[in-house]
C-alpha cells in the first residue's frame, strides 16, 4: 500500500537539497516554484512515515502482548492510529486543484426581488468581507453599483491571500464553493405588513488571471532584414540594418529601423514582439477566466440554489452538502469557516471515493 510515496520521498529530499543551494534563490520564480512543490509534498511524506513507524509499533505491540496482556491495549490504540493516518494518506494523495493557491475575484449579484435583493447582496458582501478579515486575506473593491436603500446591484472584489500559503488553504481552495445562487428568507426591509419574502443573489468567483509569461521558440521567427527608410545620416538609410521579425505562430509582424545597427534593432524588435504576444496570452487568460464565470452565470439564472438563508429561524443550510446550522447571524458576520469546511469536506470525500 502507497508504493507510490517512494518516489515522492526521492523527489521531497532532491528538493530540499536543491532549496538549500543559494545559487537556486537568484532566481526568484524558480524557488517560489520549487518552495511550493515542496510544500505539497511535506505534509504527504510525514504522515507517511508516521504510518510506517505505526505499523512497526503495532508489531512490536502484538509481540510484546503474548508474554504480556497489558499491551493488548496498546495495540488497539496503535490500530485505530493507523487506520486515521491510513484515511488521511489517501486524502493527501488525492490530486489537487492546481488553482488552489490562486487569489480571486469574486462578484456579488443582486437577482430577482428588486431592492430586497440588493440589500441582501450587501449583506453577502459585508459576510465575504469580514470572513476575508478573520482569515487574514487583504480585499479590494474593484467595482460596485450600489442600489437606492445601500444595498448593491453588482459589486466586485478582489480576494488575496498574505504570505505562505499552505496546501489547501489558498482563497480559491476555500472560496470556490460560494459560486452559485444564495436565496434569503425574511422579512424585508422594504415590507409594511410583516410578510416573509425570499429572494436571491447571485455570487462568482474565479481564480485572479496571472501574469503570464512568453517562451518564443527559435523555430517561431522569420527575420528578414531591409534597407532602412526616412531621412539619412550616419548610415541608416544606406545599410541593410532594418529588421522585420514574423512571429509564424501568431502572425504578429514587428518592425524597427530606428537604430543604427541591425543588432540592435533586431533586439528592440524582440522586446517589442514579446511584450505584444504577452498581452496575447493575457487577454486569452482573462477569456478563459470569463468563461468560468459564465458557466457560474449561467447556474444563476437557472437559480440552481446553493445555499439558504432563513432569518426568522437564523438557520442557514447548504443544500449541496445537507449543512445546516442555527447561527445565520454568526455567519453573516464572518464567521463562514464551518460551512465552508463542510463542503470541503464533502468534496474530498468525493474524489476520495473516486480515486478508490
Amino acid at each position: 500500500m502507497f508504493e507510490a510515496v517512494e518516489d515522492l520521498i526521492g523527489e521531497h529530499a532532491a528538493l530540499e537539497k536543491r532549496l538549500a543551494d543559494p545559487a537556486v534563490h537568484a532566481d526568484q520564480r524558480e524557488a517560489k516554484r520549487l518552495n511550493k512543490r515542496y510544500a505539497e509534498l511535506t505534509p504527504i511524506i510525514d504522515t507517511y512515515r508516521d504510518w510506517k513507524q505505526t505499523g512497526d509499533d503495532i508489531e512490536t505491540a502484538q509481540e510484546l502482548a503474548q508474554d504480556d496482556p497489558d499491551f493488548a491495549d496498546e495495540v488497539k490504540e496503535l490500530e485505530l492510529r493507523r487506520a486515521e493516518l491510513t484515511d488521511r494518506l489517501r486524502l493527501l494523495l488525492v490530486p489537487r486543484d492546481p488553482s488552489d493557491d490562486k487569489d480571486v475575484i469574486l462578484e456579488v449579484k443582486a437577482g430577482e426581488g428588486g431592492e430586497e435583493s440588493a440589500l441582501f447582496a450587501g449583506d453577502l458582501l459585508r459576510m465575504y468581507l469580514r470572513y476575508a478579515e478573520r482569515i487574514g486575506w487583504k480585499t479590494e473593491i474593484i467595482d460596485a453599483n450600489e442600489s437606492d436603500l445601500g444595498g448593491y446591484k453588482d459589486v466586485q472584489v478582489a480576494v488575496k491571500a498574505k504570505g505562505t500559503i499552505e496546501p489547501g488553504q489558498g482563497v480559491w481552495a476555500r472560496l470556490k464553493y460560494e459560486g452559485g445562487v444564495h436565496r434569503v428568507q425574511r422579512v424585508p426591509a422594504t415590507e409594511s405588513q410583516g410578510r416573509i419574502h425570499t429572494s436571491a443573489a447571485g455570487v462568482l468567483v474565479t481564480p485572479e488571471a496571472e501574469e503570464v509569461e512568453v517562451e518564443i521558440g527559435p523555430n517561431d521567427l522569420r527575420i528578414d532584414v531591409y534597407r532602412s527608410s526616412g531621412p539619412g545620416g550616419q548610415s541608416v538609410n544606406t545599410t541593410d540594418s532594418a529588421v522585420r521579425i514574423t512571429h509564424l505562430p501568431t502572425g504578429i509582424v514587428v518592425s524597427c529601423q530606428n537604430e543604427k545597427s541591425q543588432l540592435q534593432n533586431k533586439e528592440q524588435a524582440l522586446r517589442i514582439l514579446r511584450s505584444r504576444l504577452l498581452a496575447a496570452a493575457q487577454e486569452e487568460a482573462e477569456r478563459e477566466a470569463s468563461d468560468a464565470r459564465r458557466s457560474q452565470v449561467r447556474t444563476v439564472d437557472r437559480s440552481e440554489r446553493i445555499r439558504t438563508y432563513n432569518f426568522p429561524e437564523n438557520r442557514i443550510s447548504d443544500h449541496r452538502v445537507g449543512f445546516k446550522a442555527y447561527n445565520l447571524d454568526q455567519v453573516l458576520d464572518g464567521e463562514l469557516a464551518p460551512v465552508i469546511q463542510a463542503c470541503v469536506d464533502a468534496d474530498a470525500a468525493a474524489k476520495l471515493a473516486a480515486a478508490q
